[in-house]
Order: structure tokens, then C-alpha cells, then sequence
């Protein structure tokens, strides 16, 4: 660790860690409530279940750009934090804020929320992962403020490189398109319309920028090459992101009733998005291949290659077989959509905040790297984790191709319920997937309890090995 601020990083590491395990925990709950209707019912009902799925999914990410960001800046500026005291009191209200929003779930009946929150005052409530509380929404505008002007202080301050210019647009776009969230009209074209340019523009669009600024920093330490070498390929892949991501957007108001045509537009451009994320994994594999050095931390090379290949798959193919609006008119909303979330979520965004902890928090520690031992036991977790998700992805693709034949294409299309129904074999294989990524989780936390010493980084470029920092 160069720069003492960074040691504010963990804090967010640590409750990002903790909420990605209720997030996989929920998603059991959830898993199980598909073959048993009535699972924890009325305890916790399937629709609040979901809710906190989905958006500890979001919470847990954004801790994890916070404490990359927080670890990255530093570094990258070459001089410490502008203020750590404002990145600790900005914690302790996110993660409080948070926790209290799931409470107010799982506890209140989600109208009676609505009524104690001022969403009367100001209607945001009661939208596919926008559910939180308008109160709730406000605090994490704050907290978004706060967070920027933290960051951007540190940087305008210090060195400017492509790595912390590139993270600050993608923040900085990532607090703009949230003030979306408080657009909700009551027409349900243009509800759905502004709602994407929270949902979309973040996931495929300025998310894309952190994701590659991430990868970009983890490879420049474990590898070695040339950080003009990196900036090259940053700026064609954020260029292709926000080109083909902005108008890819339509690719989800195929049947909403806006213009047709973003028939057109949505089908090319969103057929476009999988290349900037074919790019990272050109990216990723082409500076292992270039490395001049053998990096100690192994593991978080693992995570950086596997980024790459998983947000290309579940991104880039599984986003690929439904983004055409003739094809899309029949899968839209089946579990074919399911699939796509769920491997482009682990591939594009999971993985690379855990590349970035599992570089960061060793050193975080006073170390280089964690132990040969905890580093294999990581890898286990790794692969538990990847295979089991790529698991999950066919298993619901599966779901969904038979969903799709029986319910809208057969001659004598079938009720929705009817077809679940059937589907129960292809639920109860995703269930088993789904406790497999759990245990690969737990593993990877039993990682850094595995104590230990680890080699150097090996310079590769000559024949004695050499300590690099």
C-alpha cells in the first residue's frame, strides 16, 4: 500500500463482501420459491424476495466501485485522498441507509414504505430495481455527491492518467443517470422510456467505463506492460462502449409503443454490443501475453482473464441471441432474458470488483500477495463459482427455449402458469447451480483467512528474480 487513504477502501470491500452473500442468499430463497410456491411465505414473499435480490446486486457493486475507486485514485494520482474522514462518514450512511431499505422490505408492507417515505410527495416507487424508498433515493443522490467530489478533488489535484479520467466519467455518468430514477410520468411509454436511461445507460454504458478502468489498473500491476500500451486499448474500448451502448438502448423499446424506427437501430447497435466486451478479452489476454513480469498474486490475474471471457459470454453472446427485434419479440421477458442477466452481471461486473479486492486487499494487509495456499484455495472458488454460473445461464436458456415454444410459437400457445409448471425439472438444476455458487463464495471468503507466506513477482525479462511493487 503506497498511500495510507487507501486503507479507507476496505471498509467498502468489506461490506460489499458481505452483501454479495445476502444477495446469493436471497437468490437461493429465490431459486427454491420457484419449485415451492409457498417457501417462507408470508414471511418472505417471492415478489420481496426478488426485490432484495436485485438490489443488494446493485448496492453490493457500487460499494465495490466505491472501495476500487477509493484504492485505484490514490495510486493513480499519486498523492493521497483529498479526505478520508469524508469517505468514512459517506460509508457508514450508504451501508446504513442500505441496511435499513432491506429491513423496510422484509418488515412493512412495500405500500405502507411508500406512505412513510414522502412517495406521495414525489412518486419514484414501485419500478423494476428502482424500488427503493424516495427517502431512500435522495440519501444515495448524497451519498453519490459526496463520493465525486471526494474522487474528482484527489484527481484534478494530482497526476491525471487515462485509467482515473476514464473511472471519473464513467462515476460521474453513473450520478446523472440516476437522477432518472426521480423522472416517473405517468404515462406508462415515457415511464418505461426514461426508466431505461437508468437501467440500460448504466449497465451497458458508463458501468462499461468503471469496468474498463478497473481491468485496465489490475493488469497494468500484475502484468508490467507499458501503461501507453494500456491507454490505447482503453480508449477503443470505452469508444465502442458509449457508441454502441447509447443507441443500443433501443433495443428495449422494440414493443413499448415508441417510434419503429428503433426497429432498426435497436437491432444494429445492440447486435454491435458484444464487441467492445470481445475487445476486453482481447485486452486481457493480449497484456498476459505481453507481461514482463510474473506477478505473486496469481489469482487476481485469474479473475482479470476470466472478466474478460465471462462479460464477453454472458454481455456479448447471451446478449446477442435475443437483441434482434424479430427475434426479441418472442424471448423478450422469457428466462431466456434471465440468462442473459445472470452471466453478464458475474462475467462484466462481479468478477471484476473481486480482481480488484483480491489485488488490493493483500496489500491492504501489508503483503504482496496472500499465501500459495489461500491463493489455490481462491482459484477453487474461482471455478466453483464461473462454472457453476455458466451452469445456471444454460439451465435457464434451456427454461426459456421451451417457455418460448410453448407459450408463444406452439400452435395452441399454453397460460403462463401451465408452462412453469413444466419447467420445474430446468428450476430445480438451476437451484442445484445456485447452492454450488453459494459454497464457491463461502470459499472464496475462507481465502483470506489462510495465513501464509507468498513468492515475489519473478521479472520475466531477466533471469534473477525481482521484487516489484
Amino acid at each position: 500500500m503506497k498511500y495510507q487513504s487507501q486503507a479507507v477502501s476496505k471498509l467498502y470491500f468489506n461490506a460489499a463482501i458481505a452483501l454479495f452473500v445476502a444477495q446469493i442468499i436471497f437468490g437461493v430463497i429465490l431459486g427454491l420459491q420457484y419449485v415451492i410456491g409457498d417457501f417462507l411465505f408470508p414471511y418472505i414473499p417471492f415478489n420481496i424476495a426478488r426485490m432484495v435480490h436485485t438490489n443488494l446486486l446493485i448496492v453490493w457493486l457500487l460499494f465495490g466501485f466505491m472501495g476500487a475507486s477509493y484504492y485505484m485514485v490514490p495510486e493513480e494520482s499519486q498523492r493521497e485522498l483529498h479526505s478520508v474522514k469524508l469517505a468514512k462518514i459517506l460509508f457508514w450512511i450508504f451501508f446504513i441507509a442500505a441496511a435499513l431499505i432491506v429491513l423496510s422490505y422484509l418488515l412493512l408492507p412495500y405500500q405502507r414504505l411508500a406512505e412513510l417515505t414522502g412517495n406521495s410527495f414525489l412518486p419514484t416507487m414501485g419500478r423494476e430495481f428502482l424500488e427503493q424508498p424516495t427517502i431512500g433515493k435522495v440519501g444515495i443522490v448524497i451519498v453519490c455527491l459526496g463520493f465525486l467530489y471526494n474522487v474528482g478533488m484527489t484527481i484534478i489535484s494530482g497526476r491525471k492518467t487515462v485509467i482515473n479520467v476514464v473511472l471519473l466519467t464513467g462515476l460521474v455518468g453513473l450520478a446523472l443517470l440516476f437522477l432518472f430514477a426521480f423522472v416517473n410520468p405517468e404515462n406508462l411509454v415515457l415511464d418505461k422510456y426514461y426508466w431505461w436511461w437508468v437501467v440500460h445507460l448504466w449497465v451497458e454504458g458508463v458501468w462499461e467505463l468503471i469496468l474498463a478502468s478497473l481491468l485496465a489498473f489490475v493488469l497494468i500491476k500484475t502484468t508490467g506492460v507499458d501503461r501507453e500500451v494500456v491507454d490505447k486499448w482503453v480508449y477503443i474500448i470505452v469508444a465502442m462502449a458509449l457508441i454502441t451502448g447509447i443507441i443500443g438502448t433501443g433495443h428495449h423499446y422494440f414493443f413499448m409503443g415508441a417510434p419503429s424506427y428503433w426497429l432498426w437501430l435497436g437491432s444494429i447497435f445492440g447486435a454491435l454490443e458484444p464487441i467492445p466486451f470481445f475487445l476486453m478479452t482481447l485486452f486481457a489476454f493480449n497484456m498476459v501475453n505481453k507481461r514482463r513480469r510474473i506477478h505473486a498474486n496469481r489469482v487476481a490475474v485469474l479473475w482479470a482473464l476470466g472478466t474478460g471471457v465471462m462479460a464477453f459470454l454472458g454481455a456479448g453472446v447471451w446478449g446477442f441471441l435475443h437483441t434482434l427485434a424479430p427475434v426479441n419479440y418472442f424471448t423478450h421477458g422469457t428466462q431466456i432474458t434471465a440468462a442473459h442477466g445472470h452471466m453478464a452481471f458475474y462475467g462484466a461486473y462481479v468478477m471484476v470488483v473481486l480482481a480488484i479486492i483480491s489485488y488490493a486487499m493483500p496489500k491492504l494487509r501489508g503483503r504482496v500477495a496472500n499465501s500459495n495456499k489461500a491463493q489455490v484455495v481462491e482459484m477453487w472458488s474461482f471455478w466453483l463459482m464461473t462454472i457453476s454460473m455458466v451452469f445456471i445461464t444454460l439451465f435457464l436458456t434451456a427454461a426459456g427455449i421451451v417457455q418460448v415454444y410453448l407459450q408463444r410459437m406452439g400452435d395452441q400457445p399454453l397460460p403462463y402458469m401451465v408452462v412453469q409448471d413444466k419447467l420445474q425439472f430446468f428450476y430445480w438444476l438451476r437451484e442445484g447451480a445456485g447452492i454450488i455458487f453459494l459454497i464457491g463464495l463461502l470459499v472464496y471468503l475462507s481465502s483470506f483467512l489462510i495465513k501464509g507466506e507468498s513468492d515475489q513477482h519473478i521479472d520475466v525479462s531477466h533471469k534473477n528474480p525481482a521484487i516489484k511493487s
